[in-house]
């Protein structure tokens, strides 16, 4: 009994959930399994497809003065606990992508010129792109300007700084194909 309360419980938070971002402004397909997740501004740049779920402790962070969808996750993709997208301009994920926990995903960083200090310099912005049926993970970090093929796989740990094709499997600091899916 108290396992249903606790289900119905988690439910109705989760809906609730619903309610108070798509009222702020985040675009949603249909119902986002929500658990304690946390948008903290730039609404209307996010859109997240039907059946899509957020785990506890997701953060989705857009920033910057442009507009659109910076962050856009596809129906019926998972995104782990502890994972956190950082958007300056474009992080698409497509359908039926699970991402693990503990993993960081950015489509921009600080500029590194010499004689300026970092935190003065513009940032430098590109994009990331996780087509369907990738799985990413835990804990790996995806770096801008890289796109990670349909059905390719991540290894946990792995930091993906180039692009990863169709159906790759890679590991590694920083990730290199190990094998292919296709045999």
């Amino acid at each position: 009994m108290l396992r249903l309360l606790h289900r119905l419980g988690m439910g109705a938070a989760s809906r609730l959930r619903n309610l108070y971002y798509r009222g702020l402004g985040v675009r949603m397909g249909g119902y986002v399994w929500m658990r304690a997740v946390e948008i903290p501004r730039n609404w209307g740049d996010i859109c997240l497809g039907v059946n899509c779920s957020l785990d506890r402790g997701v953060t989705l962070l857009c920033s910057g003065p442009e507009t659109g969808d910076k962050i856009r996750i596809g129906g019926d993709s998972y995104i782990n606990r502890g994972t956190m997208l950082d958007a300056h301009r474009k992080i698409w994920i497509g359908e039926r992508v699970m991402v693990g926990p503990g993993c960081y995903i950015t489509d921009s960083d600080h500029g590194m010129k010499a004689g300026q200090s970092v935190k003065e310099q513009p940032m430098v912005k590109g994009e990331v792109v996780i087509e369907d049926e990738a799985w990413v993970g835990a804990n790996v970090t995806i770096l801008k300007n890289v796109r990670i093929g349909r059905g390719a796989i991540v290894a946990a740990g792995a930091v993906v700084t180039k692009d990863v094709g169709m159906n790759e499997m890679v590991a590694g600091m920083p990730a290199k194909v190990f094998k292919s899916r296709e045999g």
